[in-house]
């Protein structure tokens, strides 16, 4: 058989096959997070590779030559085809996909083209990943027209790489996952207690000492620019977070004199607790610190940290003690721990950098610059934390319910799902302070082996509940079908597109 005739052999065969699924597809509308308005019809049409193109209209702001746009078609062309991988150029649907920048965000899907107009080239990106990841079945795709945008800016997912080091690929995989859903903050806890895995230039001792070990369970500044720039090409933003003055015992071992020595009586008892606030050394380390996260780290937001400061070793210590009665605290630990906060939120707003930091922050009363950003951890009350937080005028992340790190047995996704972020008391003009949440993945039981079978498809009740209509997305008995089929996408995206060399 000639090429032409094997080609024409395979076209034939995957129009067979599309109309084989026809009426399956009819029953499963596969796109994830559900767009704000979706119009679908029993028209449909097949795709051939070799007729597949890609242009960018006359009007449009982008052209070829802009790298998301470009390197995202390319990529996606993989999934669609991928017994045609060795294509070159960019191919995309029948005739012409056309992106034109307008008022609205929108994707319509017709007879021999599909017409995606978006007011940014990230809308773009998602409406691309809409169009050809979600609604593409078997060479097939149905007559579709979408009208979407996020119902929350800030759709964040944590990864803890300090109690179980995350090498590279297991984060870039996750940063593909997350573009699939429309997640686009990744909030990298990137030091802690166990280990600093993060390599410093100013600091390099941090790592030396403090990884688990100094070569190969560290990010270089290499690294670090590779997942910033893979995060970006997806349309993603990497949020650090440097927590402290908890947290931090894997930073004393690089960073003699940075940690409160605790006491035994009157003696030190060779154990330390958290970062001492009461002497200058320690501000200027942070200084130094927070200027090379704002030269390494781009992104407007570092995250602060400032929970579950234990008081103990701060108590145990005379030298906290008496600094704390210099300055009026009294026995009011978490006015020590407010002084602390305070000065290096001050220290970020000098960088040019917006705070954001745990609830305790706000919790112990401290004087808040008012453009910080609030993120509630803790389960049992957070619509009340919701409510206070906002009436003081402060934005307000959630994370509380997403702990997706905690399993049970079953659909345990139900419960992400059933979350309401706005379901608090106050008036509208509080509940506009809700900028979004985070699915956090906390690594204590976490490791490369199990943490993409643990994040997903359980991470994308939260994405859908963070970009949809909340209305339409109520019942989890009818998302239930969507996310069946959108775990299937998920594995073939990862198996056809990703590939993490190092």
């Amino acid at each position: 058989m000639s090429r032409s005739g094997s080609h024409s052999h395979r076209v034939r065969r995957w129009c067979l096959i599309a109309a084989v699924v026809a009426v399956w597809v009819q029953q499963v509308e596969g796109v994830w997070p559900l767009p704000q308005q979706l119009h679908q019809s029993a028209d449909r049409d097949c795709l051939s590779p070799q007729r597949f193109s890609f242009t960018y209209g006359r009007d449009s702001a982008a052209q070829t030559g802009c790298s998301v746009l470009d390197a995202a078609f390319k990529r996606y062309f993989s999934i669609i085809f991928p017994d045609f991988t060795t294509l070159s150029g960019l191919l995309i649907l029948s005739n012409d996909v056309v992106l034109m920048f307008v008022v609205a965000d929108m994707l319509s899907v017709s007879e021999g083209q599909a017409v995606l107009r978006s007011v940014s080239v990230w809308g773009a990106l998602r409406g691309v990943t809409s169009c050809l990841l979600s609604l593409l079945f078997f060479y097939f795709i149905n007559k579709t027209e979408i009208v979407d945008f996020p119902r929350f800016a800030f759709r964040g997912l944590l990864l803890d790489t300090s109690r179980h080091y995350l090498p590279l690929y297991a984060i870039l995989k996750t940063l593909d996952a997350m573009a699939y859903s429309k997640l686009n903050v990744f909030h990298w806890h990137i030091v802690d207690d166990p280990s600093f895995p993060y390599q410093s230039r100013t600091f390099p001792d941090l790592s030396n000492k403090g990884a688990f070990h100094p070569f190969t369970h560290i990010y270089t500044q290499s690294d670090v620019i590779r997942v910033i720039e893979h995060a970006r090409m997806r349309g993603i933003r990497v949020v650090p977070e440097f927590d402290s003055p908890g947290h931090t015992q894997s930073w004393g071992k690089g960073q003699p004199g940075l940690l409160t020595p605790c006491y035994k009586g009157s003696v030190p008892s060779g154990s330390f607790g958290p970062v001492d606030p009461t002497v200058d050394t320690t501000y200027k380390f942070m200084e130094s610190l927070l200027k090379e996260v704002k030269f390494v780290f781009p992104d407007s937001y570092v995250h602060l940290g400032g929970d579950e400061v234990s008081f103990a070793c701060w108590q145990s210590n005379p030298n906290v003690r008496k600094f704390m009665e210099k300055m009026g605290f009294g026995k009011d630990f978490t006015k020590l721990e407010s002084f602390y906060m305070e000065s290096i939120m001050n220290m970020t707003a000098a960088l040019n950098k917006t705070s954001i930091v745990w609830q305790d922050v706000f919790d112990y009363h401290e004087r808040i610059p008012q453009d910080t950003v609030l993120e509630i951890w803790k389960g049992a009350k957070y619509q009340t934390e919701l409510s206070r937080m906002t009436q003081a005028g402060h934005r307000v992340l959630l994370s509380a319910p997403w702990y997706i790190n905690h399993i049970s047995y079953g659909q345990d996704w139900r419960n992400s799902y059933a979350v309401q972020p706005q379901n608090f008391s106050g008036t509208d003009e509080q509940k506009k302070l809700v900028i979004g949440g985070e699915v956090a993945m906390w690594g204590e039981y976490v490791d490369a082996t199990n943490l993409s079978p643990r994040l997903w498809p359980r991470a994308c009740a939260a994405a859908e509940r963070l970009w949809s209509n909340e209305e339409k997305t109520l019942n989890a008995d009818l998302a239930f079908p969507r996310l069946k089929e959108f775990r299937c996408e998920l594995l073939r995206y990862w198996k056809y597109v990703c590939n993490y060399s190092l």
